[in-house]
Formats: C-alpha cells, structure tokens, sequence
C-alpha cells in the first residue's frame, strides 16, 4: 500500500469580482455569491477540496487567505457547511497570489510537518464534480513525489481570456509542461487549438509546502524573504492570523505564474500539468454566469422575479424588484436594490469600466450594497437625505454591536421584532416590539440581541454627517476596535 498523503486545502478568497458588478462589490465580492447550485462559490470550492481524501489520501482542516474586511463572512459561510478552518489568513494589503501562497506555507510548516498543498481560487465552478476530484486526487499523488503540479483545463473554444500551458505526453498521465505562454489573441487562440498539446491555466496548483518555498528561493528570494519577515511579526486572534502590516506592504506584488512557474520548465524543478476537463467556469463576467446556468428553450435565464417575452440567449436577475424584457436578444440586466446594470452579453467584460468609473467618481455602489452584512446580523439603508438617514438593522440572537459613540448624529432606535438590550450612558434597558429610545450626539452606547430570536429595529438618524466612519469603538466582540 502507498504511503499516505497529507493535504492541506489552501482556499484563495481575496478577489473582488469587479466583472460581475452590481450583485458582486467590494464588500461583498462574487466568491461569496451564489451564482451556481445552492452554495456560494467559495462554499462550493471548499467542498471540493474536503472531498479529495481517498485510501492514500488525507485532507486537513482549510486554511483560507483573504482580507480583514471579509473574514467574518467567510467564517459565516463555512459554518454553514460545517467546515472548521485550521486559520483565516488576513492579508494586511493586496500582494497577489505568490505572496499569498507562501504564506499559506509557511502556516503549513508551523507544525514541523510538509503537506501537499492544494491551491484553489474560491471563485470557480465544476460541472462534473467527480472527474474534478479525479484529477485533483492524481494531481496529489504527482506532488506527493516532489513535482509541481498544475491542473490545466481542456479547452473547448479559442479563448481569448485565458493563459496557456503547453504540455508533453509522459508516461503516468501527467503531462511535463514544456511553456508557458500569455493570453493569446483570436488567431493564435484558434491555432492553439487546432495544434492540440495546448490547455488553459485554472490558477490551481498542487505542491509541497517545502517544494514551494525552495522554489521561490531560487526564482525570487526578494519575495520569499519580505513575506518571511511579514510572517514572523504576525499576530493571532482566534482562527485569524493576520502578517506584520508594515511588513507585507513591502513585499513585492506577483502571481505565482510570474514568479515560479514560468521559470520551471527546464530548470531543476520537475513542473507537470494534470488534464481537467470537468466543465470548469471561472465565471470571470455575466455571460460566462449565463453559459453554466440552466436555459429555457430560448436560451434565457431567469433569476428572481423576472419576466422574459419575445427574448433569446438573455440573462436577468432580480434581486427584488420584478424585472421584465420585450424583443432582447444577447443582453444581460441585473437588478439590485440601488444599481441597475444592462449590456451587451458579448461585452460583459466591459463592465470593470463602470466600476472604474464609479470610484473615479468617488460613489458608493462599486463598494458596497445598500444592505450590509456585518458579523453581529445586518443592515439595510432604506431611506436618506439632508441631515437624515433610516436604517433597518438586524441583530443575531445573542450577538451585540460595539460599545460606541458618534461625534456628528444622534440616533432613534424603534424595535420591530426580538427584545434589545440597549446600553446609553451608564443605563442599561431591555425593549420589546413597538418600543424606543433615543441616543443623544455625543453619548456612549450599544446595542445586543439578548433573546433567541432575530432582532429587528429601525434606527433613525439626524446630524451633520452621517457616514459610518463616524464610529469611536470602546469594546467589540469582533475585535474592531482601533
């Protein structure tokens, strides 16, 4: 019997999705969406990775790297699938997927022990859920013996979009990679395909924890070394682990094709490609959304409260309001409650120029939406103007807001629903449905859910400025106080 494989899942989740705006935002990016099935994607790739253990095979505990801004809603949903995480990497700025991934190593190496880590971006789809882990669980084996592998996807279309891997036949299955190469234009793409030998890049690798670093080593000691710095100054709370901030801002930002695997092929380190065709879908923009959805004879796709006449090859979400279309064709709307988005199928690519756009122009919408999830519930910003703003807020069971207070408003709290427990000053209340109080500028205050019900109130508030950076924080359960 073969030896047995240790894996660790290492789940990249910090993109931001900006092609799938308006439903995908800053705060709230595609990975965490349901787009696919009945899980959010990060949750589907999650899945996929706890599945891969087989006789040899043992999977750990994931370890997921993303933002601070984020690791409670990945908490959330993990919870939800009943998935435990070994730790949440909080990454204190943006340095791509290399810096990432050796993070992700160095975590693994904490314990004396040398994994198979599996690499995967938290924002693909898989059609055929067992040939994906058939590859996955090959792949494992190729890098249990020192290789680095590469899942590379069997491309059924000149694309455009993608990388490339140029691959050879070897004797086990797993393709050596021969090169590397970039995007290719429309005439190079077509001749990729019909040369054959030629797959996409998924952004998923499998290696050895100690493989990786001492590639890096040799390819770009100048990253190793920065993220070996960011990591030694690190600090704990909990699952989350978050590298010295000052430290990572110098590390140098590069992918791990930039830095490593392209420098494989014909050095030392023995880099082979695994074939995956299993109806991957990075879901990059909204007509890669409308490929893997389920169509109706026409070609369409509806989410939500839609209503399609005389339509074809069109797809709408709503994500509340009923949205209805007459004599589209190759279009796609999406519908929230503060943004609506219509374009052209074949150019939904394009829609990272309104995003762009709309931070230019220093508006809101590309960051968040009008209803925000926080760790305690929720809340929903229904209404605004001069000097005013109404909130609906929900409150878990047993869970509480900050102990704060606000330069620039004062607030009226109105309980819906549940029993608030509402701390002013030095004044502690319990409230129930249809009761109030008022939070006067200036006074220190909270407010927590001590029942076992959801707590709904609607929060009014008056003043100067109303932004939410407006927050002096005393105490937090979340650990959000400066």
């Amino acid at each position: 019997m073969s030896a047995q494989v240790q894996v660790l899942p290492l789940i990249m989740a910090g993109g931001s999705g900006t092609r799938l705006w308006p439903l995908s935002r800053a705060g709230y990016p595609k990975q965490f969406l349901v787009l696919s099935g009945d899980d959010s994607l990060f949750q589907q790739a999650t899945a996929r990775l706890m599945g891969l253990g087989a006789a040899d095979i043992t999977v750990a505990a994931p370890v997921v790297l993303g933002n601070a801004e984020h690791r409670f809603l990945a908490l959330e949903q993990l919870r939800e699938i009943k998935v435990e995480p070994a730790a949440v990497l909080l990454e204190p700025a943006s340095r791509n997927t290399a810096p990432a991934l050796t993070l992700g190593a160095l975590q693994a190496q904490e314990n004396d022990s040398d994994p198979v880590l599996v690499v995967s971006p938290a924002d693909q789809t898989m059609g055929d859920a067992a040939a994906f882990t058939a590859a996955l669980q090959q792949a494992v084996r190729v890098a249990a013996g020192g290789a680095i592998a590469i899942l590379g996807i069997t491309p059924n279309a000149p694309e455009t979009g993608y990388g490339y891997i140029r691959s050879e036949a070897s004797a086990d299955g797993a393709r050596t990679v021969a090169q590397f190469v970039e995007k290719p234009d429309l005439a190079t793409a077509q001749r990729y395909l019909a040369e054959g030998g030629y797959s996409w890049n998924s952004g998923m690798f499998v290696v050895k924890a100690s493989v990786w670093l001492k590639a890096l080593g040799q390819f770009r000691p100048d990253i190793l070394a920065a993220t070996q710095a960011a990591w030694a100054a690190r600090s704990s709370d909990g699952r989350f682990v978050r590298p010295g901030k000052a430290e990572f801002e110098q590390v140098p930002s590069e992918s791990v094709d930039y830095a490593v695997m392209e420098h494989c092929p014909g050095s030392a380190f023995d880099i082979r490609m695994v074939p995956l065709d299993a109806g991957w879908n990075d879901l990059g923009a909204w007509d890669a959304v409308w490929q893997v959805a389920p169509k109706d004879a026409n070609g369409n796709v509806a989410v939500g409260d839609a209503l399609l006449e005389d339509s074809t090859n069109t797809y709408v979400h709503s994500s509340g309001r009923l949205v209805a279309t007459v004599g589209l064709s190759n279009v796609v709307v999406v519908e929230t409650a503060d943004a609506v988005l219509v374009a052209d199928r074949s150019r939904s690519q394009d829609v990272k120029k309104i995003v762009n756009r709309l931070g230019g122009a220093s508006r809101g919408e590309q960051l968040v939406h009008r209803k925000v999830h926080r760790p305690w519930g929720w809340y929903d910003s229904i209404d605004m103007g001069p000097r005013f703003q109404v909130k609906r807020i929900m409150v878990k069971p047993g869970a509480s807001l900050s102990l704060q207070m606000h330069h620039h408003r004062a607030e009226h709290w109105i309980v819906v629903s549940g029993t608030a427990e509402v701390t002013v000053g030095e004044r502690k209340i319990l409230l129930t449905e249809n009761q109030s109080t008022y939070i006067p500028l200036g006074e220190v205050h909270r407010l927590a859910n001590p029942g076992k019900l959801d707590l709904e109130i609607v929060e009014v508030q008056s003043g100067s400025y109303l932004g939410e950076d407006d927050i002096v924080r005393f105490e937090d359960t979340y650990g959000r106080t400066a």
